[in-house]
């Protein structure tokens, strides 16, 4: 039996490009989010909103890096 060798579901052009797309929306969430904890009082905040912000900003970053790696050589 002949196995097939693993691929990755995105080409290897796009590594670049979506580096800088999700690093520069993780980038964009993170500022929005110190800027809300900034600005905001402690009896408005609200933690889900908190929680859903870091989570999203988190793994848009992580993704980013992710990319970030493979763009550059380091296959992980």
């Amino acid at each position: 039996m002949a196995s097939k060798p693993i691929s990755s579901p995105v080409p290897d052009a796009w590594y670049p490009t979506l580096s800088v797309f999700t690093l520069a929306i993780g980038l964009a969430l993170t500022a929005f989010f110190f800027i809300y904890e900034a600005t905001t009082s402690r009896k408005t905040r609200s933690l889900a909103q908190e929680l859903i912000t870091a989570a999203v900003a988190s793994v848009f970053l992580g993704f980013g890096s992710l990319f970030l790696l493979l763009a550059s050589g380091v296959y992980v």
